[in-house]
């Protein structure tokens, strides 16, 4: 009898209208997050490896990397 219970708590939990508004804002927010900082993290370190070797490839290399790998966590987090 408990488990019953416990399921239609969280059923009731999850309809609650204003809890929708916050989701969608929420996504809405962390997903340039992410790829703001997913492209400054990995061009902040191809900028590192530039002034450290001296070759001036780096930076494109890391911006697209870091694109790249938040698009790929924006998806593991959104898309499924």
């Amino acid at each position: 009898m408990a488990p019953a219970i416990v399921v239609r708590a969280m059923s009731e939990q999850e309809r609650r209208p204003e809890s929708d508004g916050r989701d969608f804002a929420d996504a809405a927010w962390s997903v340039p997050s992410y790829l703001l900082s997913g492209i400054l993290l990995w061009g902040g370190l191809g900028w590192l490896l530039d002034r450290w070797t001296g070759v001036y490839a780096f930076i494109p290399i890391g911006v697209i990397i870091g694109a790249v790998l938040a698009v790929y966590l924006v998806y593991l987090k959104y898309g499924r």
